[in-house]
């Protein structure tokens, strides 16, 4: 059996539509809107 795995944004309806399995993430809380800079190994 072959895995692929596809992040980001705004998949198309299409790619959608013949996925297994699709999940959406929603930021809830974020260091960065308290002004805290990007760290690595966390946000790249």
């Amino acid at each position: 059996m072959t895995h692929v795995v596809l992040t980001g944004r705004n998949a198309a309806d299409e790619l959608i539509e013949i996925a297994d399995l699709v999940t959406e993430m929603a930021l809830v809380k974020h260091p960065f809107r308290s002004g805290i800079k990007a760290q690595i190994g966390v946000e790249f």
